[in-house]
């Protein structure tokens, strides 16, 4: 069996034809890329298979359509994890080899993110927000007041904080904010702001107080419940988030604002980027389909006045 530092050799994406290449739109349909701790190795069936540093998870995704490069038995060989849905809610990690680990640590840039299994399927980690990072660490200067809501682990709060901005965090579960501590703590930073509280709450309070942010970051779920049984649909919290959002903004300041969530696309997001942002053309365009298998696909817009362009609607796997 080869190390699994050595699979990725062998995973190569089906070359894209001259007729699917004119038929990509102007924007984007973008993948989140690989780094020296984390690949996309295969995907089809239903399933992902994935690298985290030296450990190899199976994980159900229903953006896998298709057909996998490689059988599933030759993933399960490789695999230490896999993690089998039993209801569309719920499931259990499988263990595939004897040396599997529950937890362990992958490194991006100079950070560190602790993982873990836990029963929803996710490790603590959701890497296909590699191009928000990024997007994050080009344009936070020092000294930047940002706002991440719905924060959950933590990434793009400590990609901000090592770009030197001030940092406040806001996620409702404290596990959350203890796991994100934890991943602060590994990365050698410090001082970032946590807040154990409902984030639409608290934007709306600092809204209140007057607060601004040069930039905020928004994940919302795409459904859940309150601390007080209240349900939550993102469709119909969107133009709150997107209103409060504009109140917290700073001139010139940005928002990245992206969902999981089925029912809410991309004219929808276009939508509350003109809330943000008006402009008359403020529109996405097409979205095209890149060759090869899509995987954990978001919808993701990035809101900046001083974009050459509208706001740009992007779908990211």
């Amino acid at each position: 069996m080869p190390p699994p530092s050595s699979v990725s050799q062998r995973r190569r994406p089906p070359a894209r034809s001259k007729s699917t290449q004119a038929a990509q739109p102007e924007n984007l349909r973008e993948y989140a890329a690989a780094w020296n701790d984390y690949e996309l190795l295969d995907a089809g069936g239903g399933r992902k298979l994935e690298r985290w540093g030296e450990v190899l998870t199976i994980r159900p995704e229903i953006n896998a359509a298709g057909a996998a490069l490689w059988p599933l038995a030759q993933w399960r060989e490789l695999a230490h994890w896999e993690f089998v849905e039993t209801s569309p809610t719920q499931g259990r990690w499988q263990k595939l080899r004897p040396d599997a680990p529950e937890s362990w640590s992958i490194a991006y840039r100079q950070l560190r993110f602790n993982l873990k299994l836990t029963q929803f399927k996710h490790v603590g980690l959701f890497p296909e927000q590699q191009a928000n990072w990024h997007f994050i660490a080009e344009r936070v200067a020092a000294g930047a007041r940002i706002l991440n809501l719905f924060a959950y682990t933590g990434a793009a709060s400590l990609v901000a904080r090592a770009a030197g901005a001030e940092v406040t965090h806001v996620d409702s579960v404290r596990q959350m904010l203890d796991w994100a501590n934890a991943n602060q703590a590994s990365s050698g930073l410090t001082d970032i702001k946590w807040v154990l509280e409902d984030a639409l709450k608290f934007a709306g309070r600092e809204l209140k107080r007057g607060k601004r942010y040069d930039g905020i970051v928004m994940d919302p779920p795409a459904w859940g419940l309150g601390a007080n049984g209240e349900k939550w649909k993102l469709e119909n919290q969107l133009p709150r988030l997107a209103e409060t959002a504009r109140g917290l903004l700073q001139p010139g300041g940005f928002l990245v604002l992206n969902t999981y969530s089925p029912k809410v696309g991309l004219q929808e997001l276009a939508a509350a980027a003109g809330r943000i942002l008006p402009r008359p053309k403020a529109k996405p365009g097409n979205c095209g389909r890149a060759a090869g298998p899509a995987t954990a696909c978001i919808t993701a817009i990035y809101c900046a006045p001083w974009f050459k362009r509208p706001p740009q609607c992007r779908l990211l796997g």
